[in-house]
């Protein structure tokens, strides 16, 4: 076995920026460099690099041009989405009320609970099945108190479950309640469509689907006034401050149209692949459980709990042979915590520390794939071994 082959089975937490993405990003770095704002032509050509690029993600997204607000990533249309719609909330004297869930994103969650106590506000979590998915009946319950937002996850980046999102979206609007959703981990995989969804708003990262780091955007429906959570220049219509990286704008519009115009075939090939990834570990790893939902889940996304096996000890077995993973634990530590989204879906603490994802990409090969279980098992059988050696 090759030790020395590198495999990268981390998509789920960045993608390599597409060639074609790079070619169309370039001019705007040395040849097309003006502010946006600026009256001058070179402004003007940043400008309308920038507006092409909002209408040509509005017509993947099904939304009017004005209601695409680029923002430097996913975390900061989270932050916009929820902490707008709470600040709006209470300045307009209404129910400051937050409802999530305890598997999303901690650009999410950890908002939701710092606004609870700076803004000694309510915050409802909203229980979730053994899949990691949001349960409908309670949502409509939580929902049946109003809120100033509820934050459901489109598709679990720990697990990869799919949430019922329009389903959700309408329970939220019966209601009355303001529905986002972070949709990060779906972007280039499911539909972005937001009337099909019928979501309020919903938060997107480039460098999820082949674009660059550094860049994303929130879709904010049309009516929703959101104050700016960052206070400056009145960029992206008062939306929030900072002057526009037309570059990675560009790269972002057009990752997500090659994504979308390439997505049967990128989608059979991370079907493929992500399956033969799990039928091997379940056939060849003894004790592994697949955790998330085993259909409803995102094409590339493979995520388990491999019982009495470390989860650091594992990625740093996998490392050292080239190939490159992640666990639900906060591995880097040294001393890893039970992975809060598997203990929301019922497994024990132990169990928690021990999960492992693995996600596919464009350039994943089935000769990566079986590099990657080769590696795996090998690892699993050391591990096991120096464990009854430890107990013994």
């Amino acid at each position: 076995m090759n030790s020395k082959r590198d495999v990268y089975l981390d998509y789920s937490a960045s993608t390599p920026v597409d060639p074609r993405v790079l070619d169309a990003m370039m001019p705007y770095f040395s040849e097309i460099y003006g502010n946006s704002t600026s009256s001058h032509r070179q402004g003007r050509l940043g400008e309308s690099a920038i507006e092409d690029a909002r209408g040509r993600v509005a017509r993947i997204l099904n939304c009017k041009p004005s209601e695409v607000v680029f923002t430097s990533c996913g975390s900061e249309s989270d932050n916009l989405a929820i902490r707008g719609a709470a600040w709006r909330a209470r300045q307009r004297g209404k129910q400051v009320r937050l409802i999530t869930t305890p598997v999303e994103h901690s650009a999410v969650i950890n908002t939701v609970i710092q606004l609870g106590e700076l803004m000694d506000v309510e915050t409802v979590i909203v229980p979730v099945d053994r899949y990691g998915a949001v349960m409908l009946n309670e949502f409509a319950e939580a929902c049946k108190g109003g809120a100033a937002i509820a934050s459901i996850i489109y598709a679990n980046n720990e697990v990869g479950s799919i949430n019922e999102l329009a389903e959700l979206a309408a329970i939220a609007r019966e209601n009355g309640v303001i529905f986002h959703t972070d949709a990060v981990q779906a972007g280039g995989q499911l539909t972005l469509d937001v009337e099909q969804l019928g979501v309020d708003l919903l938060s997107l990262s480039a460098h999820k689907f082949y674009g660059p780091k550094g860049v994303g955007l929130l879709y904010i429906k049309d009516g929703m006034d959101l104050p700016s959570v960052m206070t400056g220049g009145g960029h992206e219509g008062d939306r929030r401050a900072g002057t526009h990286n037309t570059a990675f704008i560009v790269g972002l519009a057009t990752a997500l149209e090659l994504a979308y115009t390439e997505s049967e075939e990128r989608l059979t090939h991370f079907h493929q692949l992500r399956d033969r990834l799990i039928a091997g570990i379940l056939t060849r790893v003894e004790g592994a459980i697949l955790s998330g939902h085993p259909a409803e889940r995102l094409p590339s996304h493979a995520s388990f709990v491999l019982p009495g096996i470390d989860a650091n000890a594992l990625l740093m077995h996998l490392d050292m042979n080239g190939i490159a993973a992640s666990s639900g634990s906060a591995c880097k530590t040294g001393n890893p915590e039970p992975s809060t989204a598997l203990l929301a879906l019922g497994y024990t603490p132990d169990e928690a520390r021990c999960g492992l994802r693995l996600s596919v990409g464009t350039r994943t090969t089935e000769a990566d794939v079986d590099f990657a279980l080769e590696v795996l098992v090998n690892a699993v059988g050391k591990l096991r071994t120096m464990e009854r050696d430890f107990v013994t």
